[in-house]
């Protein structure tokens, strides 16, 4: 029986779980999970681990740090803090257009320990049930700040309304939040306009294979094996 894990470069459009989901079915193994949520409108390295061996370390796979390249629109707002949302633009007589050393100053006040509010539009449950359903049923889950860490946020292109940066950081981090966040700090509103995840531990983009290339007769041949990451 063949067991390890797969580095796959999700692509947009589709949950994490439905990849899990094809793996399943290409594979025939029942024992298949992921180490790391990644949005429907987020694309990138998503580490899925097939058979219990694999399953069994999902835990130590999840903790381990991410690297993600971001796409923010800046002087608007979105219920769902990304581009899947109801966007509202923020009329420009109500913010001054920030300039890149206010971007970089803005930057450097979100790395290190940070307490993160979640977005509304999560899959964090509170009593029974998770944020995202009561957000659209119209209530405001009440979501606590969250404490994660962001290594380090470099800042690649600016040019309004779109900023891209890269982010190194802990489990358990949103980027969209962090868009929001940014967006506040500027006093203009922003939300996640785009995402990728470049690096999941030790695995990066570089070495992911695409969902299209896999085949339930090749699937093996792109397994990392776990006796070499121990």
């Amino acid at each position: 029986m063949h067991e390890g894990l797969l580095i796959i470069n999700k692509p947009l459009g589709v949950t994490s779980h439905d990849v899990v989901d094809l793996i399943r079915k290409i594979t025939g193994e029942a024992r298949v999970g992921h180490a790391g949520t990644l949005d429907p409108l987020a694309g990138g390295v998503l580490v899925i681990l097939v058979g219990r061996s694999a399953t069994k370390r999902q835990s130590e796979f999840m903790s381990q740090q991410k690297e993600y390249r971001a796409s923010i629109h800046l002087g608007a707002t979105s219920e769902t803090d990304d581009a899947e949302g109801t966007i509202k633009e923020i009329p420009k007589s109500k913010y001054q257009i920030p300039n890149e050393d206010r971007i970089q100053k803005a930057l450097k006040g979100f790395v290190g320990k940070i307490e993160q509010v979640p977005p509304a539009y999560s899959a964090i449950k509170l009593e029974g049930k998770k944020a995202y359903e009561l957000a659209r049923q119209g209530q405001k889950p009440n979501l606590k700040a969250r404490l994660v860490v962001i290594e380090d946020i470099e800042l690649l292109n600016y040019s309004y309304p779109l900023l891209e940066i890269s982010i190194s950081c802990s489990k358990g981090t949103y980027i969209r939040s962090l868009a929001r966040d940014i967006g506040n700090t500027l006093l203009c509103g922003a939300y996640l306009s785009g995402l990728v995840r470049t690096k999941s531990g030790n695995f990066s983009i570089g070495g992911s294979v695409d969902l299209s290339t896999l085949t339930s007769t090749n699937w093996w041949e792109y397994l990392v094996n776990l006796e070499t990451l121990s």
